[in-house]
């Protein structure tokens, strides 16, 4: 990932961003073309500390074959992004430019087993479901085995030891107070749920820029794990 000093963010806020995002494209190379697949995640830790993503994949997808233990997969982790407008700026002479949030995770990839499978799938189902709260939570109990068993067996369980995280936070860390206050006023005024997110992001990277304000710039979405 190529990320400008100004927007690298630590290891542990990309981790962090990366586990409340919980969804992304998954990416491996089968030796002649890349090959990805976009799905849910949730990520773990290994005896000794080391990052594990894991995630599955159905069965006849070609990433199943793939996860050799040996090969390094990519998963890229995209969050809130939106187009911002030069007329937005305070200052004159800006240029076109698009604010995100994302983090690549990287490591090599290996089936889970049968019995690692079921905790899979029931830790992934319940990170989801408590999305959901107070709903009460869907649990695999509800199904019954015959069926529970034909699902698990149209599906491969895969585990990514993380050895790399990368992080862009790229939110116009580099601009003045005024152009800063400028954008993020900009973005708030879009429909785009997207662009607010973004705009309280802003908002709360220089906070004393904003003292005057009572409110959010927009109350409804405040923070980027929004379902």
């Amino acid at each position: 990932m190529y990320t400008p000093p100004m927007f690298k963010t630590d290891r542990a806020a990309s981790l962090a961003f990366a586990e409340a995002r919980g969804f992304g494209t998954v990416c491996a190379w089968n030796g002649s073309r890349p090959v990805a697949s976009s799905l849910p995640f949730y990520l773990a830790s290994a005896d000794d500390g080391t990052p594990q993503a894991l995630f599955h994949v159905a069965r006849h997808n070609p990433l199943a074959s793939l996860a050799d233990g040996a090969s390094f997969w990519l998963m890229a982790v995209n969050g809130a992004d939106a187009y911002v407008s030069p007329d937005w700026y305070a200052s004159p002479d800006q240029v076109p430019t698009w604010l995100y949030k994302a983090v690549h995770l990287t490591g090599t990839v290996r089936p889970l087993s049968g019995d690692e499978l079921g905790r899979h799938l029931d830790t992934l189902s319940a990170k989801f479901e408590n999305w959901l709260a107070p709903k009460p939570p869907w649990l695999s109990s509800k199904m019954t085995a015959g069926r529970l068993d034909a699902m698990k067996k149209a599906i491969v369980g895969l585990v990514m030891t993380v050895e790399e995280v990368e992080g862009s936070f790229k939110l116009n860390q580099h601009k003045s107070d005024a152009d800063h206050v400028a954008i993020a006023a900009g973005l708030s005024r879009q429909p785009e749920a997207a662009a607010q997110v973004l705009a309280n992001e802003m908002r709360a990277l220089r906070p004393q820029l904003f003292e005057s304000q009572t409110t959010p710039l927009n109350a409804k979405t405040t923070s980027e794990g929004a379902k």
